[in-house]
């Protein structure tokens, strides 16, 4: 497993997510993972990228044997 840096431009703003790291298979699974819902979910005030291709992805190092896929911190601009 592999540790990456998401962040995203698209949605900003109060009660949003500028950004988070993930644990992940390669950049292609880390892209999919959201801090928070998932793509599906539809609401009228998001938080995050609407979008997985609106998504950054930078590749950060290797991730500890133990660890499982999924989302290992986030930034929220609460408002």
């Amino acid at each position: 497993m592999k540790l990456f840096l998401l962040t995203q431009e698209q949605v900003r703003g109060y009660d949003t997510y500028d950004s988070c790291v993930v644990c992940a298979k390669n950049e292609d699974k880390a892209r999919l993972v959201r801090p928070s819902r998932t793509w599906e979910d539809s609401t009228p005030y998001p938080s995050w990228a609407t979008n997985p291709s609106k998504v950054n992805v930078k590749y950060i190092g290797d991730a500890e044997p133990s660890m499982k896929e999924g989302v290992v911190l986030a930034s929220f601009n609460a408002g």
